[in-house]
């Protein structure tokens, strides 16, 4: 199984999050075992802000098995079309395309998404399988 990781997730266990960082960290590791887990480049560049330099980051993701891919057109328009939806529905500029980038690369390249950002995603992505490491089961 290929889950998609979010922004939100990494830098929880990164900064070692005292409110989310230990169930993020097992929901990763979950999901490693379970199969791959894929960060797209719209994750890698968020995540960029808080390295000293690329190889920093590289260095990070693989130490905690994540992997990058490309955005490509495919998942660029199905971003689109998501955006456009939203701004339909009166959504304001708070939601950059860089969310929907996310969502449309989960959708279409993994099974599933690991984030906090639940229910987001699901309103705009409703066939995503979405992981919510901040919810008690």
């Amino acid at each position: 199984m290929r889950t998609a990781v979010d922004t939100n997730i990494v830098v929880d266990i990164l900064r070692a999050s005292a409110r989310h960082g230990e169930r993020s960290a097992d929901a990763l590791r979950r999901c490693l075992r379970e199969g791959e887990v894929v960060a797209s480049a719209v994750v890698l560049a968020e995540l960029r802000a808080v390295f000293a330099t690329d190889e920093a980051l590289r260095v990070a993701m693989s130490t905690l098995g994540i992997r990058s891919e490309p955005v490509d057109a495919s998942v660029a328009l199905a971003a689109g079309t998501a955006h456009q939806a939203y701004r339909a529905n009166g959504g304001s500029r708070e939601r950059v395309v860089a969310d929907f980038l996310i969502g449309a690369h989960a959708v279409i390249r993994t099974q599933r998404l690991l984030t906090r950002d639940r229910g987001y995603y699901r309103t705009y992505f409703p066939t995503l399988t979405v992981l919510d490491p901040s919810i008690r089961a």
